[in-house]
């Protein structure tokens, strides 16, 4: 009876550990290759996302298409390696990206911003991107901003964000609950 009682036990803990192991595995593989969570921190993304908002980033996209204008994407911070941001992007390669008068001009033409940023805000410029200077997005880099516009460290400070420094395409807030949605790229002339 004793030696009963050892072996379910001891099938239970091997059952529990085989099954602990599996679910830790395919966790894994999700969040090292195909979704990883996000928290948003700061306001640079106001009020598209608020701080303490969970965002789902898809990896995968990136490998298979490529970034239009007005997609939403987490890369590595160019000033900080250890920092994720999130950002808009605005330019792609070959574009030819200007601000000019508080406003972002792509290709000589006036961005349609109204759906992510407030008619009332004002695009200043830069240490990179410099008032009237047009500067052209070479292949495998981007010009990125955040919604808030003054509250962003983005493109116009740094300059060019690489390919190699992108983590992903967000597509879904998930928490809080109540702020569920999906994140759409507002079709801005792409």
């Amino acid at each position: 009876m004793f030696l009963e009682i050892l072996k379910k036990i001891y099938t239970f803990l091997f059952d529990t550990i085989q099954t602990v192991l599996l679910a830790a595995s395919v966790f894994l593989v999700i969040y090292l290759f195909l979704l990883r969570p996000f928290e948003v921190s700061g306001e640079s993304m106001f009020p598209t996302f608020k701080n303490g908002e969970f965002i789902l980033t898809n990896l995968i996209t990136l490998r298979f298409n490529e970034l239009k204008r007005g997609d939403v994407i987490v890369f590595q911070a160019p000033v900080d390696h250890d920092k994720d941001y999130i950002k808009r992007v605005i330019g792609i390669p070959g574009d030819s990206v200007e601000v000019r008068g508080g406003s972002v001009y792509v290709n000589a033409k006036l961005l349609d911003e109204s759906s992510y940023v407030s008619r009332d805000v004002r695009t200043s410029s830069g240490a990179f991107l410099r008032e009237g200077q047009a500067v052209v997005v070479p292949t495998d880099e981007y010009i990125v901003m955040g919604d808030n516009r003054p509250h962003s460290s983005d493109s116009r400070e740094w300059g060019f964000l690489r390919k190699d420094e992108l983590i992903g395409k967000s597509f879904f807030v998930y928490w809080p609950p109540n702020h569920m949605r999906t994140v759409e790229n507002p079709g801005t002339s792409n």
